[in-house]
């Protein structure tokens, strides 16, 4: 029988593990073998390690493509091993890096061409991943932003639903995400850190700097919205899943994703990570936003009311808002509708 955080998984982000590239039979195979929430990271590091053996072996035999794909596979169940497990931050970091390790290792195989930005802030560093589409010279660039749960290490495919439109991405760890949350704990005023990867980004030559969107994901989309609002260098906003603000909801979340949201904000108590989460509010912000954004959202979102995307809707000047009926938080069930759509608009604003 499961326990409560092990079915509370499965039931609010269960689609996204397949949308976001994991083999949908370690989904099923594995995921069924995880009845107790203190293992959860165990089982999938182990699943993890058994797709880098594999990797390493194809590497032997001179097979790269079988090696890359491997090691991708491997990143994703590292990533989803810790994603909102935060029992032991210890085990959460050494999962962190096997991840960031494997990818890595898929980029060599899969996309020789990806490179590791590392962005100096605030006395440590931002880090992201750059890549870039076959064949276009000074493509426009997409910066690609997680959630609270999210990292660049989960983002392979969803960069490959820009770059085959001509559009360079940029996945990037910011303020509690991934690796640069050890260092930087989640902050509501995320456009300081986007800011400053845009002023990294407008010194290369090999993107088209004037030419930059965003997208985010989940609270991804706030980071994204509000990033825009503060920073005119941003051309197009997609955000998918997005909330209007956190604190409303705060109590409801699901209690695995309420303790990451404490560990990764580095509050010490539930009472001071409300009172974060209640300054992650767009209001007042939007009015002025002149960017052109697309709001994609699922009507059956059970960790964020599409009411919030209505409202965002309704404050931002040059808006198009998707609701789908049937969609999941994020649309993660519904990958083939959500994901084309925002790569076809995004390169439609982006276009020179």
């Amino acid at each position: 029988m499961l326990d409560s955080d092990v079915e509370s998984a499965f039931a609010h982000w269960g689609p996204r593990f397949i949308t976001q590239g994991m083999d949908s039979n370690d989904f099923s195979r594995v995921g069924a073998s995880v009845t107790d929430w203190k293992n959860w990271l165990t089982t999938w590091t182990k699943n993890g390690d058994m797709h880098a053996g594999l990797a390493t072996q194809a590497q032997r035999t001179g097979h790269g493509l079988t090696a890359g794909n491997a090691w991708l596979q491997a990143a994703l169940n590292y990533h989803f091993a810790k994603f909102v497990w935060v029992l032991d931050m210890d085990r959460n970091r050494e999962a962190t890096q096997l991840a960031i390790d494997a990818l890595a290792n898929a980029h060599r195989f899969l996309d020789p061409t990806a490179v590791r930005l590392e962005i100096p802030f605030e006395g440590t560093k931002l880090v992201g991943n750059l890549r870039f589409p076959l064949g276009v010279l000074t493509p426009p660039l997409v910066i690609l932003l997680p959630g609270l749960d999210s990292t660049k290490e989960e983002f392979f495919h969803w960069e490959n639903n820009f770059l085959t439109r001509g559009l360079a991405t940029f996945s990037m760890d910011g303020p509690g995400q991934g690796e640069v949350g050890f260092s930087l704990p989640l902050r509501y005023d995320y456009d300081v850190a986007t800011s400053a990867v845009l002023d990294f980004l407008a010194t290369r030559t090999d993107i088209n700097s004037e030419r930059m969107g965003i997208a985010g994901v989940s609270m991804g989309g706030y980071y994204a919205a509000r990033s825009a609002a503060c920073d005119q260098r941003i051309k197009a906003v997609v955000t998918v899943g997005g909330p209007y603000e956190n604190g409303s909801r705060f109590d409801a979340r699901p209690e695995i994703s309420r303790s990451a949201f404490i560990a990764y904000s580095r509050s010490e108590s539930h009472l001071e990570a409300k009172r974060l989460a209640e300054r992650m509010s767009l209001e007042g912000l939007l009015g002025d936003l002149e960017q052109p954004m697309l709001i994609i959202f699922g009507k059956k979102d059970r960790l964020v009311p599409f009411e919030h995307a209505i409202r965002i809707a309704s404050e931002v000047k040059n808006s198009e808002l998707v609701m789908y009926e049937e969609g999941n938080h994020v649309c993660n069930n519904l990958p083939y509708l959500y994901k084309p759509l925002a790569g076809d608009w995004l390169a439609d604003q982006l276009r020179i």
